[in-house]
């Protein structure tokens, strides 16, 4: 069973995402329905949850000054948000998980199902890294947040050579022969590196730092050679876009 607690100012954002549970994901026990920050800080003293489903945008706290409470977060975190580009930007490029508003039940069993995966809390320096991006701190700090079966790594995005789809993971290849696997998919990985400007998707299999380029070979498509020695495909949908960066 699942312990979770739901933070929302708004009454029937609370209620429909109840019933949703209820209906669509019957191992998550909600304790508690908070409807402020101050009132979510309470129940989650109280309760120990394992999970909260944390609105960002609430008067007097909303969900990001919410977290700056804690020192540590001892539970995982699903933000809900109406459409919010620049929140959205920051939740992805600290690799945490969220939901639109209006909640589809498909999107709320996926992320159910990947907290079940893995059910692990952020740790501290994706919060800080969350709220960095937030508070416009975000170009002070040159990481990637990549999730692993192990927990999370942050890698220095100026040693990210490339990244390559696996399914639904992502081969990242650094310097030194590094190699890492994240929970991510190339998709999600694109999102979160939209933040530095040198990376770009090149094919759908691969994403590339364009600082670590050594040659663009071309072709149908054509293909870059990297400076971990690799090759890496160009797509003809994606070529006139390589082109305009060189």
């Amino acid at each position: 069973m699942i312990k979770a607690i739901t933070v929302d100012d708004e009454r029937h954002c609370l209620e429909t995402l109840a019933l949703l549970l209820k209906e669509y994901c019957p191992d998550v026990h909600l304790v508690e329905e908070c409807r402020s920050g101050a009132l979510a800080w309470e129940a989650i003293s109280k309760y120990q949850p394992d999970l909260v489903f944390l609105d960002i945008e609430m008067p007097s706290m909303n969900g990001f000054q919410l977290l700056e409470q804690f020192e540590d977060i001892p539970f995982a975190v699903i933000f809900t948000t109406s459409y919010d580009q620049y929140a959205i930007k920051a939740i992805r490029f600290s690799a945490l998980d969220y939901l639109l508003k209006p909640i589809d039940p498909n999107e709320l069993i996926l992320a159910i199902n990947k907290y079940r995966e893995h059910r692990r809390a952020p740790i501290t320096e994706q919060i800080k890294l969350l709220l960095q991006q937030v508070n416009g701190k975000g170009q002070q700090f040159n990481k990637v947040a990549v999730p692993t079966a192990e927990g999370f790594e942050l890698v220095p995005a100026d040693e990210l050579i490339r990244c390559e789809a696996n399914d639904n993971y992502t081969l990242l290849f650094l310097h030194n022969n590094r190699k890492i696997v994240a929970c991510r998919t190339l998709k999600e990985m694109e999102e979160q590196l939209g933040n530095f400007p040198n990376f770009i998707r090149v094919h759908h299999s691969y994403i590339v730092n364009l600082n670590e380029v050594i040659r663009y070979v071309r072709g149908e498509g054509g293909y870059l050679a990297m400076s971990d020695g690799s090759t890496v495909n160009v797509s003809r949908s994606r070529k006139e876009s390589l082109l305009k960066w060189f």
